[in-house]
């Protein structure tokens, strides 16, 4: 039986995770930024992926 804990799925890509080095680096590959300003930005506007992705489009005309 698999671990719970290493199954990813479509719930893990609602919040980022700081925390997690995994995490960040999917979420800058996938926004192409800095760890820098991924954290910026989640100070910002809080961790949901959809809130960090619509102020970088905003912003910084990200993907």
């Amino acid at each position: 039986m698999p671990d719970p804990s290493a199954v990813r799925g479509e719930q893990d890509r609602v919040r980022i995770n700081m925390d997690e080095e995994a995490e960040v680096q999917f979420w800058m590959n996938e926004l192409g930024v800095d760890a820098r300003t991924l954290k910026q930005v989640i100070a910002q506007t809080g961790n949901t992926a959809k809130a960090v992705r619509e102020h970088l489009q905003r912003r910084l005309g990200a993907r």
